[in-house]
């Protein structure tokens, strides 16, 4: 392509409303406006033609799993299908064909797909090999009496203080694994090598360009739950130059230590000082689980089955970790789900500089008074918007434990943007689908997107807490320039001055009926002006 490329033929989402068109002169957007006008600017330019659709900033995902995902998509991938009987067709039919692999491991089941949210080791006996798949949101596994055989696990075996056995009446290991539990298997599991991972970055890296996406904070950059570090495989990746995103890297932090990490934070947040593509400078603290198997940390306790959850950093210790890693200039990114948890978060904030753009992730539920704290303290709201509907999940996992007003503070976007508060908008992929304009339906619609596994669902297109849904501008905003300023990334804004990191939308959802948001896809993506999908 020359130097010079002019997008015509459609709209151009800008600041404050549209332009007809765009004009990128050597990977930076040197004009916005009328295609006369910059048509005139550069005689020569290479025509891009929108076809009708909508040119966009390239999106920014501000809680994602690449690596992770990679690495997945090359196992047992459960993730594009739903319900026992299609689970085990995949799982027989991926054994059948890797015959030489030692274990049966992947990922990407449904918890709502099984009694109670609960599949059992008894199902998977068939295979002839330990299995171990991880639950779609990550937070527990799936296996089979060989693993259990294997990792020695029996009704002797206690629970480990940030995890917990499931057990049948009689005490028998059940076969799924919750928390931290999960390693006591997983780590038996075999262990991807250098290569694999840097594999898995880059296909996934180019499955993100197809979406659209050129940006991304990955929010566990480190061990966790079985997985390997991919710090490796980002330094690899950037130093090479076949990182082609802008990517900052959440180092993790072990709950099992304290204060004393601290300085290996550091030393791994230099190795990546100097590259153009990469940088290690937040880190996630992972303070709770998640509702559905009663680790969400909650104030007051589930109903029918009673306890609060889990916290898995003290409060107090929080307060200073978080004090002391923003004395440092990190930026902390919180995963917290229950109302405890996102309140034990922003307690540690406070006081904190807004500067370092500290940041909470998921945000299920959050009491009313707290809503209110998130721009007066300066800490953004990082959304996963998928999960904002009525689904199995949410329906018969959820809802009847937390109660009636617990669960009317659910996913409440609009009251966060009432109150001014900054948003980014996320994935968590693979837990879901990592394609923002699903993500967007859904924070328009609070229902199901028409793609989506869920949708046939009874209840998966009656709006979910409607009174909290966001406009397609605000929510594309969190996507692009909301996490693009999370990551302290120059792109994630069309104006003049910004990298040319755009996509090419096939039609223009401004146009369509909100409930057609979900049939847009993406036709062409660019990374400083150099076409890296379409």
């Amino acid at each position: 392509m020359t130097s010079h490329i002019l997008f015509r033929g459609g709209r151009a989402l800008v600041p404050g409303g549209f332009a007809e068109a765009v004009l990128v002169s050597g990977g930076v957007i040197a004009a916005a406006g009328p295609e006369s006008d910059l048509a005139r600017l550069a005689p020569g330019a290479e025509p891009v033609d929108l076809d009708g659709g909508l040119l966009v900033p390239g999106f920014t995902d501000a809680h994602i799993h690449p690596v992770q995902a990679g690495l997945e998509r090359a196992k047992c991938d459960l993730s594009e299908v739903y319900g026992l009987d299609d689970y085990l067709a995949r799982i027989a039919s991926y054994a059948e064909a890797h015959p030489d692999r030692e274990w049966v491991d992947g990922g990407g089941w449904d918890m709502s797909a099984f009694p109670g949210g609960l599949p059992h080791r008894s199902q998977l006996d068939f295979l002839d090999r330990p299995a171990y798949l991880i639950q779609r949101d990550h937070h527990a596994a799936w296996v089979n009496t060989r693993a259990l055989e294997l990792a020695g696990i029996t009704r002797d075996t206690p629970d480990p203080a940030d995890g917990r056995i499931e057990r049948d009446p009689d005490g028998t290991p059940s076969g799924v694994l919750h928390e931290g539990a999960m390693d006591l298997v997983g780590l038996l599991t075999p262990r991807p090598t250098a290569g694999d991972l840097l594999d898995a970055l880059l296909d996934a890296q180019q499955y993100l360009f197809s979406l659209g996406i050129t940006g991304w904070q990955d929010a566990i950059v480190g061990s966790y739950a079985g997985s390997d570090d991919q710090l490796p495989a980002y330094l690899s990746a950037a130093s090479s130059g076949r990182l082609r995103a802008r990517v900052v890297g959440a180092l993790w932090w072990d709950r099992t230590r304290g204060a004393e990490q601290i300085p290996g934070l550091v030393e791994r947040r230099a190795m990546a000082e100097g590259l153009d593509r990469f940088r290690a400078t937040s880190v996630k603290i992972m303070q709770d689980g998640i509702a559905e198997n009663f680790t969400a940390a909650v104030i007051e306790p589930y109903c029918r089955c009673g306890g609060t959850g889990l916290s898995y950093v003290e409060p107090a210790l929080l307060d200073r970790y978080v004090k002391e890693l923003d004395a440092l200039g990190f930026q902390v990114h919180f995963h917290a789900i229950g109302e405890r948890a996102v309140r034990e978060a922003l307690d540690a904030l406070s006081g904190t500089d807004p500067d370092n753009r500290h940041h909470i992730a998921h945000l299920q539920i959050i009491t009313p008074e707290d809503v209110p704290r998130f721009a007066a303290l300066g800490v953004t709201a990082n959304l996963q918007p998928l999960w904002a509907t009525h689904h199995a999940q949410m329906d018969e996992l959820c809802i009847p434990y937390l109660g009636e007003e617990r669960s009317s503070w659910q996913y409440p976007f609009a009251d966060l943007v009432r109150h001014g508060t900054r948003l980014a908008g996320g994935s968590d992929w693979p837990v879901s689908s990592a394609d923002p304009l699903q993500a967007m339906h859904v924070a328009v619609n609070r229902t199901e997107p028409g793609g989506s596994v869920h949708v046939s669902y009874p209840t998966a297109l009656t709006p979910f807490l409607p009174q909290q849904s966001l406009d397609l501008r605000t929510v594309m905003t969190a996507y692009t320039a909301g996490s693009a300023w999370l990551n302290r990334s120059p792109a994630g804004v069309i104006e003049e001055g910004r990298p040319a990191d755009l996509a090419v939308l096939d039609r223009d959802p401004f146009a369509l009926e909100p409930g057609e948001i979900w049939t847009t896809g993406v036709r062409m993506t660019f990374v400083d002006g150099v076409p890296v999908h379409g």
